[in-house]
């Protein structure tokens, strides 16, 4: 059984930056799909962005394309999120999570990771 924790979330102003880390064991072969998705206050869950460290894939959601970037660190040891020009609906709990199947075909489906972190809170406010 493998475990994510997160790290990273704050409160910045509209504009700003945050970067989410994760960190990952259990998780460091390459039959995994490693995601962030993030849950809003009062709205479901929705699946930001994905990496298949298969083969280096990238996916992300329309609205946080060109402002998020997900990587990985060489090891596979830590999941990251850079996070810019934030703003204020991108307010959520994020999550850093990992499903197998040796694809990232569903990734932006929540319900599709089998193992999930704690969560670390995002807050853009002016």
């Amino acid at each position: 059984q493998g475990q994510l924790v997160e790290s990273g979330g704050g409160s910045v102003q509209p504009g700003g930056s945050l970067r989410l880390s994760c960190a990952v064991s259990g998780y460091t072969d390459n039959t995994y799909c490693m995601g962030w998705f993030r849950q809003p206050p009062g709205k479901g869950r929705e699946g930001v962005a994905a990496l298949l460290p298969l083969d280096g894939s990238t996916y992300y959601v329309d609205s946080v394309k060109g402002r998020f970037t997900i990587s990985q660190d060489n090891a596979k040891n830590a999941l990251f999120l850079q996070m810019n020009d934030l703003k204020p609906e991108d307010t959520a709990t994020y999550y850093c999570a990992a499903a197998g199947g040796y694809n990232c075909r569903r990734w932006s489906s929540p319900s599709e990771y089998s193992s999930v972190g704690q969560g670390t809170q995002v807050t853009v406010s002016s």
